[in-house]
């Protein structure tokens, strides 16, 4: 008997050069021994320097994508990434409320680039917390991020403010909240998750490299495939830090570009 895929979906926009976005969540599906499928959300013309110009793609055109995709394939857990307009929040939103076994749904709240580029409105935001986060079984804000979404001033800074933070968030109606901890100050990376009513926290060493362009996108990637692959919530996002640890490590040996260059996704399987 032929054994089925374990797949994953993506819902992003696509990066040319191929560090973040759905390009990005395919290397890393594969890498972690799953199928990748995607729905494209906006076009970007971008480098390892930073976005240059966004090209949204209109709502028929990400509903015939997603209609097409899920009508053939089960699909085992799903990875939400670049939305780009309140316009896309809302047709997203309605399509995974079509999908069939309620697979997990990881949301990565991408609100600006890492070079700083808006891909997200200010005036969307209040919309993807009441339409997407009801839906999610994990979100995953950096520091910067959870400011914005819960309105404070500054990131959070200390253990108390992120839990108090994650807590705001999960109040939304996520499943559960991972506030990224790679900008914050120090060596060390610290990351919480809430989950089960829980505090988890995940702390590693900061890998010293300039290639870290997708570095979130390839997080909430890694946590789907995991995920999708039946780890539980707190095991998948453990495991995901592990690949994407050993991902920035890898490329830190090769150079791409002019500016911050990709992290090395398929490096498990190069000698």
């Amino acid at each position: 008997m032929r054994k089925a895929y374990t797949t994953v979906l993506t819902i992003a926009g696509s990066d040319g050069s191929s560090g973040a976005g759905i390009q990005a969540d395919i290397k890393t599906f594969a890498a972690l021994e799953c199928y990748g499928v995607s729905v494209i959300t906006a076009i970007t013309a971008q480098n390892t320097t930073g976005v240059n110009r966004i090209y949204p793609l209109d709502e028929e055109c990400i509903k015939t994508q997603f209609r097409s995709i899920i009508s053939d394939i089960a699909i085992d857990a799903v990875k939400i990434g670049m939305l780009g307009s309140a316009e896309t929040i809302k047709t997203v939103a309605a399509l995974l409320r079509e999908l069939q076994d309620d697979p997990p749904i990881i949301v990565d709240t991408v609100l600006a680039s890492s070079g700083g580029k808006p891909l997200l409105p200010p005036d969307a935001i209040p919309l993807m917390k009441e339409e997407l986060f009801p839906l999610a079984s994990l979100i995953t804000p950096n520091l910067p991020e959870t400011a914005l979404l819960t309105g404070m001033k500054h990131p959070p800074a200390t253990h108390e403010a992120i839990e108090s933070a994650a807590v705001q968030l999960l109040e939304t109606g996520a499943a559960a909240v991972l506030v990224k901890g790679g900008h914050g100050e120090g060596e060390e990376c610290y990351d919480c998750l809430l989950y089960d009513n829980r505090f988890f926290w995940f702390n590693s060493k900061k890998i010293m490299t300039g290639n870290t362009h997708g570095t979130g996108c390839t997080l909430s990637a890694a946590i789907a495939a995991f995920m999708a692959r039946g780890e539980s919530t707190e095991s998948a996002v453990e495991m995901a830090k592990e690949y994407l640890n050993e991902a920035l490590q890898a490329g830190a040996a090769y150079h791409l570009g002019n500016g911050s260059g990709p992290l090395h996704h398929l490096h498990r399987l190069w000698s």
